[in-house]
């Protein structure tokens, strides 16, 4: 790995992911902003609300990548067990943040700031808020663990809270090459000899079938500009010797 190279992974919590009811909108976005930024998301997991399943996760993730990501599970119940398991994982303490119930105070009368709603203003000792525009409860960083809520929207801005904190790498660039009319078959072989020669690059092939016409793209991706060049003009140069199939 080159030193320019920032990792994460994500790790989604919930088991209305799990079971399907709720489809999850975050994997994208987290991918696509992180990618953005010079980070590359290489693991993503989805684990229950289970507290030995959270724990194991975080520090297995969290020692293998540069940043963990979490989403899920810092709403008000019973259910709701990332902090506590954030904590448990790096061996702190939760603690009432005053600053939380402040800013739920902002949005909510004294007398509806009940013992569920309190769990909410529970972070663990050490971290830093990740701050939440539209909810007013905040996720949290902590060494390199953020933690965010699931819902997209909240989510979304909670990254752009935190993106500036973050250390971040050169950013992976991309290209697309059409193969039209060549099934991956026919190039399977020379794409390999192409990814061997060129090992600062990743190359995908992507097979649709379109009308009756093979209609594939190889995408071409790396950090270095000069090499993801090389390595398009020759993907382009091999498939200008493939055979198109007939329709």
């Amino acid at each position: 790995m080159s030193q320019d190279t920032i990792t994460a992974a994500l790790l989604v919590i919930g088991d209305e992911i799990l079971s399907g009811r709720t489809k999850d909108k975050n994997i994208g976005y987290i991918a696509e902003y992180l990618t953005n930024i010079g980070i590359d998301l290489r693991e993503v997991r989805v684990v229950p609300d289970e507290m030995d399943e959270i724990v194991e996760a975080v520090n297995r993730l969290r020692a293998r990548y540069t940043y963990l990501f979490t989403t899920g599970g810092i709403g008000p119940t019973h259910d709701d067990i990332t902090a506590d398991a954030v904590s448990t994982a790096l061996g702190v303490e939760l603690y009432e943040d005053p600053r939380i119930i402040a800013a739920m105070l902002e949005r909510l009368k004294p007398e509806d700031l009940n013992e569920a709603r309190r769990r909410m203003a529970r972070i663990p000792v050490g971290a830093e808020h990740v701050v939440n525009p539209i909810s007013k409860v905040p996720g949290f960083k902590i060494e390199n663990v953020i933690v965010m809520a699931g819902v997209p929207s909240i989510m979304q801005a909670m990254m752009d809270d935190v993106a500036p904190r973050l250390q971040t790498g050169a950013r992976m660039m991309m290209e697309t090459v059409e193969a039209t009319g060549v099934p991956e078959g026919t190039y399977a072989a020379a794409l390999s000899d192409i990814a061997k020669a060129h090992p600062d690059t990743i190359i995908g092939s992507y097979p649709q079938f379109h009308e009756g016409r093979f209609r594939n793209q190889i995408v071409v991706r790396s950090k270095d500009g000069a090499k993801l060049q090389a390595a398009v003009e020759a993907v382009g140069a091999m498939l200008k010797t493939m055979p198109a199939s007939p329709r």
